[in-house]
């Protein structure tokens, strides 16, 4: 629980996360109860807690779950084996199962509309062709392993500076840094935000710390428990290292990205270090309760304590004294900071200080643990005062560190979490305009990565770790450079500029426009590129998949490059948005002559309906994200609603196995209460 990782997201705000976390050592307990115990009472047990953990929403914390439960039954399975004890393991597994399924069903809405969605996702596969080395049926390989831990940044698990601790930290008036840049009017408000980190991943908001007497006690569990529990947590540990590791341990990674189902959904590979933050301390204190066994040979404690002591304080003791022997301390951006008047030589060997400082730091509590231990064994010290001890040392070694990262300066009065963002000058203006619909792009701020726009307006812009693959696509393609006619077609109304200025768009099309043209490309490739060069107030381009929707569409036609079809005049037509909400638009319709309209809305097929005058009627892609609808002459009434087939049929299901599951407790309940 004091884990560094786990004060760190919270300060994030990494909510969801957190919650999925701390039922993790639940579903665990649960199982293992299962495997050891009364297998209907454990099924019952493993049910509820898996509906919890899936109730907090974050499937990449689920997945490094089974990943830990995967070997966890692998370990099982290969015990039952040798103890010929097959069926009564295929028993227990079969009723986890159940287990797995009914928990899993009290979230089933959830899970199927998240993995409907995200094969349309920046976590599913790509239509376009280009960079396919770098593409998986996930995320782009790049993309996912941008944030990987470095391998020697492992050993921030035993000392927490290791390598510089946050991106952004503070030092002293005793350091090199601040002797370098004492002159300056602002030294003393400079060294609180110093670049310490110098580590492979590109921001970080502190290490993953689990602690040094954890580290010592995980060695001690090493030797000392038993072979089923031991093989297992230190596999789970082992994989879960390597795969932070990422880019840097790319031959595993490789293979986990191209056929481990649904890896590659998920960024960030170093989170999955948090499966050995739960095995590191479960082993540790497994080791600890062993070390009170009276059982265990008395030697083998010992031996176990003292070359735990040696490995874990040896390897501090080495960093403490000779850091610069394997380490040179030089950060990637140390260049750029160097041409900005960094002094980076004093930052370099800041650096090697907070390394070694927090190497004697480490050292002097596992010093402390061990003689603790020590003591206990001899006899001249009783259990509870040795656990009380040792538990206080933990808590006196993790609690500052954490609070490093997650301490007073994080905290703001109630009433301005309440209203998080100020109007500015550009967004009072821009409210003023009461057109029921219209967009933003604000380019004050990092627009593809900032939140603040969309509290007022509708943005083009926003950050969400699963936007639409196509949509992405379109950022990276046209709209961060700055195609007026990519942004035009998104009816954006507004520029808020970089000194904060707003100018009006003339020229942005509206929510609905009508178009006379419409060019048929081959796949995405040309979708996207065509983009570049055509006129999106009276052109349309779309997929050829989409062909058919078009009344002169000929089947023998052979042509793959471009197919191109005329409307009428249709110079007369009017459309007009009269109704917005997030999952309905109503719009009124008039023309002369058949038409085709687009829609400055994104495509999506999975769950919107378009509607004319109240009948269903199909509607298709164009311009790579929007939507098009062919309309025949004449006044009509053209609706667009929500209405996911998914989401009604995955409430059902969810609810039945609410009802299931909570039977299954009540049962359970009274058989062990009778019992």
């Amino acid at each position: 629980a004091f884990s560094s990782y786990f004060f760190i997201i919270i300060q994030a705000g990494h909510f969801t996360k957190a919650h999925a976390i701390s039922y993790l050592p639940m579903v665990v307990a649960s199982v293992i109860f299962t495997y050891r115990k009364n297998m209907f009472l454990g099924g019952a047990l493993t049910a509820m807690t898996v509906a919890l953990q899936l109730y907090c929403n974050h499937l990449q914390i689920t997945y490094y779950l089974l990943i830990i439960l995967l070997i966890f039954g692998t370990v099982q399975l290969v015990n039952a084996i040798r103890s010929n004890d097959i069926i009564d393991f295929s028993k227990r597994s079969l009723v986890l199962l159940f287990a797995a399924i009914l928990g899993a069903g009290t979230s089933y809405t959830r899970l199927v509309t998240t993995l409907e969605y995200s094969k349309d996702s920046t976590r599913g596969k790509s239509e376009l062709t280009d960079n396919l080395d770098n593409k998986t049926s996930g995320l782009d390989k790049d993309y996912a392993t941008q944030w990987s831990y470095g391998k020697a940044e492992t050993f921030t698990l035993l000392i927490p500076n290791f390598h510089g601790g946050a991106s952004i930290g503070s030092l002293d008036e005793n350091s090199e840094t601040y002797r370098a840049i004492q002159r300056s009017p602002n030294a003393r408000k400079i060294i609180e935000q110093v670049p310490l980190y110098w580590g492979d991943q590109p921001i970080v908001s502190g290490p993953t710390y689990a602690g040094s007497i954890v580290i010592l006690l995980f060695f001690i569990g090493l030797m000392i428990v038993s072979a089923e529990l031991r093989i297992w947590l230190l596999l789970a540990t082992i994989l879960s290292i390597m795969l932070a590791w990422g880019k840097n341990f790319m031959f595993l990674t490789e293979w986990f990205l191209d056929y481990f189902p649904g890896y590659n959904k998920f960024r960030a590979v170093s989170m999955i270090l948090v499966v050995a933050e739960f095995t590191l301390p479960l082993l540790g204190f497994l080791a600890l309760n062993n070390l009170m066994n009276s059982n265990i040979k008395l030697r083998l404690k010992e031996d176990a304590l003292k070359y735990s002591f040696y490995l874990t304080g040896g390897l501090c003791l080495l960093f403490a004294l000779m850091p610069s022997l394997f380490f040179d301390f030089i950060a990637v951006q140390d260049i750029n900071l160097k041409k900005s008047g960094w002094p980076v030589e004093a930052l370099q060997i800041d650096r090697s200080m907070l390394l070694r400082s927090d190497a004697w730091r480490s050292l002097i509590f596992i010093s402390f643990a061990s003689g603790v231990l020590w003591m206990f064994l001899k006899n001249k010290l009783k259990s509870k005062y040795m656990m009380l001890i040792i538990g206080s040392l933990i808590f006196l070694d993790m609690w500052p560190v954490n609070k490093r990262y997650l301490n007073e300066t994080h905290f703001i009065r109630k009433s301005k979490a309440l209203n998080p963002y100020v109007p500015t000058n550009a967004d009072k203006f821009i409210l003023k305009d009461k057109d029921l619909n219209f967009r933003v792009y604000n380019q004050s701020v990092s627009t593809f990565n900032d939140a603040s726009t969309s509290y007022f307006h509708k943005s083009i812009g926003g950050y969400h770790g699963a936007k639409l693959k196509r949509y992405q696509e379109l950022i990276e393609r046209h709209i961060s450079n700055g195609n007026m006619k990519v942004i035009n077609m998104l009816n954006t109304k507004y520029f808020i500029t970089q000194n904060g200025q707003v100018q009006q768009n003339p020229a942005a099309l509206g929510n609905a426009w009508f178009v006379n043209n419409i060019n048929i490309v081959d796949n995405a490739d040309a979708e996207l590129l065509s983009l570049n060069d055509f006129d999106p107030s009276n052109t349309a381009i779309v997929d050829k998949r989409f062909i058919s929707y078009f009344d002169n569409y000929q089947s023998n036609d052979t042509d793959l490059i471009i197919r191109k079809f005329n409307y009428q005049d249709n110079s007369n037509s009017r459309i007009s948005l009269l109704e917005y909400q997030p999952n309905y638009l109503k719009y009124s319709s008039s023309s002369d002559v058949p038409a085709v309209i687009i829609f400055s809305e994104i495509f999506y097929e999975k769950g919107w309906n378009a509607y004319i005058d109240g009948k269903l009627t199909s509607h298709f892609r164009a311009n790579y994200v929007l939507r098009g609808m062919n309309i025949l002459e004449g006044n009509h009434i053209i609706e667009f609603r929500f209405e996911p087939k998914t989401y009604k049929v995955g409430e059902n299901i969810s609810l039945a196995s609410s009802i299931i599951l909570l039977l299954l407790l009540a049962i359970t309940s009274f058989q062990v209460i009778r019992s």
